[in-house]
């Protein structure tokens, strides 16, 4: 085989490699926009070209990066030294901080927050009682890979709103606060919506600290607010308003506090001298260039092919904005008491637990038995603040992974141009709120940090790997083993899949076994292993056997167990209609068939889509037997609707999934048939109206352009 040669076999893995090098040239964390773009248009073009298998081009590529990387250590400037924390009365902070500038924020402080206006201590969701912050800066995961004085150490510093400065403490599970002004406060949220860019205002009183390097000399910090700035002796001199100052060789090493305990009282922005700014852009040009020098030496792609990626990234980035655009590099203040604080929280503590080298700490994961929904998202946040710092960049990756993953779910069954009419439609148009079919439910609960859409990206994602492209699933161990690990975190992250999970993945066995596919058979059971580590966890730590988690049998989520349906018959066929069982099986019924719009006028949409997926299981014979068991597995997921909290939509999002994917396909073979022989006037004038005929042959070559 010549060298040149480009071969698809590992393919995969060559790409992965290639991401790799890129994030090895941009450097750890990503946490900033400006990298985190970088690395998207890297991906869009590896992962719709060809990557080289030529070890000469690998090996100039490595070298490249490495040359990169080592240039960038001599040229990157010394770093700003930040410190951040909430700030709270506590003892601890007075003793760890200068007097001065414990005093300054405890007056205002006083002065914002009135002793009448205060929670009663050991209320429920008060702030008072606690001991956090129990010192003076807080831990935050951009400081791991550059050792910091204070919280982290940084190559630029400034700031207008706080959600862009990512202050790592104020989504910890000490102030998990549900207090509302005029008292200390969590969060304001401006719910026009047009405010997606300024979502969130951080209420919670905070400060920040720089210290800066002799090199900023000749440089400016300007502010709006109040600053302490640290002279002689450690005297601080205040200054107030809006101003900006030059820092002058005296101020090398000495700290700057920023106070912000009125909410958004207070804005930075520090202005290196030119020499600093022309090292800055030489190493993030070094960067770039290294990038797509790789690229230049390994990938082989047309521009043509990354249409499609690029609009779809564009769309999602535009509905997530709309939503609330802190999702997008920002760190919003997560609700008290929502699963976001929770999870966030935890995960940065298992963060420092596995730096610590606490392994048993971070497995353990804060729970001896796994209660809450799902203990994926945890372990998950801890792995995405290591390699996203102080960001949330990980879980945009999944979704914007997702309209990829269901557009490779649509070309499996549906011929162009469908495919890409669905996936525009499901991206960009929120009428699939009605029936759980749109992209912006998915990512606004990402946003809030819940696991629900972790979990059906995942999953979809295993659906892909297990059916196989057009020509049916491929019978090699690896992507049975792939297809069924995705299955396994998907449960991770919430067990509520498992009834789907099982049904495609026992099918698939079966089949496999039928065909006497045994490497696939092995990849399938391999790959879903993982899925009993939840129970070893809860068998080791805590001493029980949990197959999952311990809040399977909660009352306020197994609404309507087994026992309650056996009462509501017992009433039904005792004419007792005014029966509490009947009332609830009733209640329960139309939560289920209402979600996840959650109004009731759309049962009827509901329940004609629930009637054609039974259809296609049952008799549906002519249709592809993968869609026919995606149906099967549908109708096991709307089964825990039955039992488990129907009236949380965003539970029962990946049920509404599988089943529009099924009626989609239904009524592109059968449905449209007899519409058009019942209203063939109507079809014949859509179908050869003009504007019709431009649509579809710009979608198609759409569609073809991107394969």
């Amino acid at each position: 085989m010549p060298a040149t040669t480009l071969s698809d076999e590992g393919a995969g893995w060559r790409k992965f490699a290639l991401l790799v090098l890129a994030v090895a040239a941009v450097g750890l964390p990503v946490n900033n926009l400006s990298d985190y773009a970088l690395l998207v248009i890297v991906s869009v073009i590896v992962f719709t070209g060809t990557v080289d298998t030529r070890a000469r081009a690998w090996l100039a590529a490595a070298a490249v990066v490495a040359a990169a990387i080592a240039a960038q250590a001599l040229l990157s400037p010394p770093r700003i030294q930040e410190g951040h924390n909430v700030f709270l009365p506590r003892p601890a902070l007075e003793r760890a901080l200068p007097q001065q500038v414990y005093r300054a924020m405890a007056d205002a402080f006083d002065a914002q927050y009135p002793a009448d206006r205060r929670c009663a201590p050991g209320s429920s969701g008060c702030w008072q009682g606690g001991t956090a912050p129990d010192q003076p800066f807080a831990f935050s995961s951009d400081g791991i890979w550059v050792k910091p004085e204070m919280s982290r150490a940084v190559h630029g510093f400034g700031f207008s709103d706080p959600v862009w400065l990512r202050l790592a403490a104020i989504n910890t599970m000490a102030y998990n606060w549900y207090t509302a002004a005029p008292d200390v406060h969590r969060s304001d949220r401006d719910r026009r919506f047009w405010a997606g860019l300024a979502r969130w205002q951080i209420a919670m009183p905070w400060y920040v600290a720089i210290r800066l390097p002799s090199a900023y000399a000749g440089g400016q910090v300007c502010w709006r607010g109040d600053l302490l700035w640290e002279g002689d002796n450690e005297r601080f001199s205040r200054w107030s308003g809006e101003g900006c100052r030059d820092v002058e060789p005296a101020d090398a090493g000495r700290r700057i506090f920023g106070l912000s305990i009125k909410p958004g009282s207070l804005a930075m922005q520090v202005t290196p001298p030119w020499t600093v700014q022309l090292r800055l852009y030489l190493k993030w040009a070094l960067a770039f260039a290294a990038v797509f020098a790789v690229i230049a030496l390994l990938v082989r792609f047309k521009a043509r092919r990354t249409l499609l990626p690029f609009l779809l990234i564009g769309l999602a980035l535009l509905v997530i904005a709309a939503d609330d655009a802190s999702f997008i590099g920002g760190m919003r203040p997560f609700d008290g008491g929502d699963d976001g604080l929770f999870y966030d929280g935890l995960g940065r503590v298992l963060l420092q637990r596995l730096l610590a080298g606490d392994v048993a700490g971070f497995l353990q994961g804060g729970e001896d038995v796994f209660y809450y929904g799902g203990p994926g998202l945890r372990y998950f946040r801890a792995i995405e603040h290591a390699i996203f710092g102080e960001s949330y960049l990980g879980y945009l990756s999944l979704v914007l992974a997702f309209p990829f993953i269901m557009l490779a779910l649509f070309r499996r069954f549906l011929p162009a141009p469908w495919p890409v009419a669905l996936i525009l439609l499901f991206v960009a148009v929120p009428l699939g709120t009605l029936f759980g079919t749109t992209f912006v439910q998915y990512s606004k609960w990402a946003a809030r940090g819940f696991a629900d859409p972790a979990a059906y990206i995942l999953f979809t994602a295993g659906l892909v790997v297990l059916i196989g492209a057009q020509d049916g699933p491929n019978r090699r161990f690896l992507p049975g083993f792939f297809a069924a690990l995705l299955f396994a975190l998907g449960i991770f992250m919430k067990p509520i899949i498992a009834p789907a999970a099982a049904v495609l993945l026992g099918g698939a066995g079966l089949a496999a076994l039928y065909l006497r596919q045994w490497p696939r058979l092995a990849g399938l059971c391999v790959g879903f292993l993982p899925v009993f580590s939840m129970a070893l966890h809860n068998w080791v730590f805590g001493h029980v056997f949990v197959l999952f988690s311990s809040n399977s049998g909660d009352a306020n989520l197994l609404t309507m167990p087994p026992s309650a349906w056996l009462g509501a018959l017992r009433e039904l066929v005792t004419f007792n209609f005014g029966g509490d069982f009947l009332r609830r099986g009733a209640s329960q019924l139309a939560d289920w068939l209402s979600n996840p719009a959650e109004s009731r006028w759309t049962i009827p949409l509901n329940l004609v889509g629930v009637a054609i997926l039974a259809w296609v299981v049952t008799r549906g014979r002519a249709f592809d037997p993968w869609l026919r068991l995606i149906g099967a597995a549908a109708l096991a997921q709307h089964a825990v609707a039955l039992f488990y909290n129907a009236a949380t939509a965003r539970y029962h999002f990946l049920a509404w999934l599988l089943t529009m994917l099924v009626v989609v396909v239904w009524f592109h073979d059968v449905g449209s048939a007899w519409l058009a022989r019942r209203y063939p006037v109507v079809a014949r004038r859509i179908a050869n109206h003009r504007a019709a005929r431009q649509l579809g042959a710009a979608l198609t070559r759409l569609q073809k352009g991107s394969a």
